[in-house]
């Protein structure tokens, strides 16, 4: 049917007479037209109320970026503007954002070394049409940052790929921060020395850039790694596309669920050592792409390209099935083990891909799968199981040791997993 539409588009007589018959076949069939699935901007919803900063993800500096003076931001204190503080904090100091709406205040970090974090709950940065250089609402230039509970709202620039912030070098951690409604959420450079760490984060409503922006936009950077995220709603672009040379990508939700138009959930072009463990991942029926996860599309770039897809939930609701996995010939090694896939689909890759005891079912393997409860059902806790063992890579943990809780934090396992696919809790 996508042929047919395509066929008439230009022909306003057979499309007057032909689409409406089309569109009672696909209203029978239950499947969404061309054009519902061609990234039609949608309305990003109010972002929701401020919830209270995580603690369990870790507010507390890990690590020494602060060593110095605390400085404190807010209405009724000193510094009354983030962007002042931005201007005065010296390396070693932590800045301290007291909870609230701080609108149109954006900034430029130039320290080497700083811990920016909200206090007494959520600090909220509206955009409201003003940029750092043009950039973001944050641009962070080059040194060691931890950021944690801050939010970043509404990104918007001339170049349309306005990000919550723009990562250019150094090593960034960001935790228990939530990106809502920009053009790009953050956005990195292609530092080949930086690392950028995301715990406990969401990412949200993205739309901007006819596609050339994403949730997450990772350069080639040394290393990236996710957890405990909430990534979903994207539009035409993908919810987390990285070209570093490693990824490290576990226990998260990534799911593009009702309404969103993402690409690809996950994109990792250009290969490297890729680690996926216990995500689930979910591909909206509007998707802009049948394929939930791709590997090495634009070429490979390293030495070693080898892909680890471990204990992952994988749920493809597009109509026309796809791919799960698409790798490009020329990897290293591909292993497949221990997930679960649901709906239509199958993966796309050489031969030499180890596949070890992924299962396939439909919606009635999961609790509630149209409202996103992905635990097994009575019927998919029958699947078939085998423990595996616990192996790594350059340091890297393979099997599955946590589970992702909504929303956004990350629950250890009391002992080796029972079940294959990323959930193994049975009660909520």
């Amino acid at each position: 049917m996508d042929y047919a539409e395509r066929r008439l588009e230009g022909h306003p007589k057979l499309e007057a007479i032909a689409l409406p018959v089309l569109g009672s076949v696909r209203e029978a069939l239950d499947e969404p037209s061309l054009r519902e699935r061609q990234g039609r901007p949608f309305p990003i919803p109010a972002p929701p109320p401020p919830t209270r900063l995580v603690e369990q993800v870790g507010s507390e500096s890990r690590g020494d970026a602060s060593t110095g003076r605390i400085l404190r931001v807010g209405p009724s204190e000193a510094i009354r503007t983030i962007a002042q503080a931005s201007r005065i904090a010296k390396d070693g100091d932590t800045v301290e954002i007291v909870a609230g709406d701080y609108r149109g205040d954006v900034a430029l970090w130039q320290q080497k070394r700083l811990v920016i974090r909200a206090v007494g709950g959520r600090a909220r940065l509206y955009a409201d049409g003003r940029s750092a250089e043009g950039k973001a609402i944050w641009v962070i230039r080059n040194g060691h940052f931890e950021v944690s509970g801050i939010d970043f709202i509404g990104a918007r620039v001339n170049d349309r790929n306005g990000a919550g912030i723009r990562f250019e070098d150094g090593h960034l951690i960001v935790r228990d921060c939530l990106f809502w409604g920009n053009e790009s959420g953050l956005l990195t450079s292609n530092s080949p020395d930086s690392r950028l760490e995301i715990e406990g984060s969401e990412f949200a409503y993205k739309g901007g850039a006819g596609g050339l922006s994403h949730h997450l936009y990772v350069g080639s950077i040394a290393s990236l790694r996710v957890s405990g995220s909430y990534f979903h709603h994207g539009n035409i672009g993908h919810l987390i596309k990285s070209r570093a040379a490693v990824n490290d990508i576990r226990y998260n939700r990534i799911t593009d669920e009702r309404g969103g138009h993402a690409s690809y959930e996950v994109d990792l072009p250009n290969g490297g050592i890729a680690v996926l463990v216990g995500n689930v991942i979910e591909q909206s029926r509007y998707g802009e792409n049948s394929t939930l996860i791709a590997f090495g599309q634009e070429g490979y770039k390293y030495p070693e390209n080898r892909l680890y897809l471990m204990s992952n939930t994988l749920v493809n609701d597009h109509p026309y099935g796809g791919a799960f996995l698409r790798a490009a010939p020329g990897a290293t090694s591909i292993v497949s083990a221990n997930n679960v896939l649901s709906g239509l689909g199958r993966y796309h890759t050489s031969d030499l891909a180890q596949i070890l005891n992924d299962v396939s079912g439909d919606a009635s393997l999961f609790v509630d799968a149209a409202n996103y409860d992905y635990r097994l059902s009575e019927s998919g806790r029958q699947l078939q199981f085998q423990k595996p063992a616990a192996i790594t890579d350059l340091g890297l943990a393979l099997d599955l040791r946590a589970e992702y809780v909504h929303p956004r934090s990350v629950r250890p396992l009391s002992g080796p997993p029972a079940y294959p696919g990323a959930v193994q809790s049975l009660q909520p």
